[in-house]
């Protein structure tokens, strides 16, 4: 059995793959989490700084 990864997503990619990435690994549509992001980014500005983080952070989805 394979083990679940997380990793920035190469075919949901608007940005850095992030949001792609973590819908992949939850089973969720990117659009819903890019849209929870999104919430997070005006409440407080906490997104900005958790999506650049976890840009720099997950590795790519193929390396």
């Amino acid at each position: 059995m394979e083990q679940k990864r997380l990793y920035r997503s190469n075919s949901n990619k608007m940005i850095a793959g992030v949001c792609g990435g973590i819908a992949e690994y939850i089973n969720l549509d990117p659009t819903v989490v890019r849209l929870l992001w999104v919430l997070l980014c005006f409440m407080g500005g906490t997104g900005v700084i958790a999506y650049i983080i976890a840009a720099i952070i997950m590795p790519n989805q193929y390396q």
